[in-house]
């Protein structure tokens, strides 16, 4: 997955309800910012650096989403302190955990752990 993406899952994820304008991407590290809302049954992002759209509705946790960066599709599944989807765009799986503002995202693309703070 893009590192765009990643960060664009691990906002929406840590900002149900809104909390935050920014994620801080530790692989990156440095500060992601989004502009928009979340909530649990509609996605409305913009990506400040990639310069695109992320939106999307969402029922149950369940969240059907598309980047318009990428012109892909995103699916989303959020079950209470864990979460898991499908990025189309690089036809690879993610899962992860929230703790707090913590966000942790596993890459099956990549095999490899990335963490996040809101």
């Amino acid at each position: 997955m893009k590192p765009s993406v990643r960060a664009a899952i691990a906002f929406i994820v840590g900002n149900i309800n809104g909390r935050s304008n920014a994620v801080y991407d530790y692989s990156q590290g440095r500060y992601v910012q989004f502009s928009g809302r979340v909530t649990p049954s509609d996605v409305s992002i913009f990506d400040n650096d990639d310069r695109c759209h992320i939106s999307g509705s969402g029922h149950n946790g369940e969240y059907r989403l598309f980047h318009y960066g990428n012109n892909s599709h995103i699916h989303l599944t959020i079950s209470g302190n864990n979460f898991k989807g499908f990025d189309y765009g690089s036809n690879d799986h993610f899962s992860g955990t929230i703790s707090n503002r913590s966000i942790n995202l596993y890459d099956f693309g990549s095999g490899k752990y990335f963490s996040y703070m809101v």
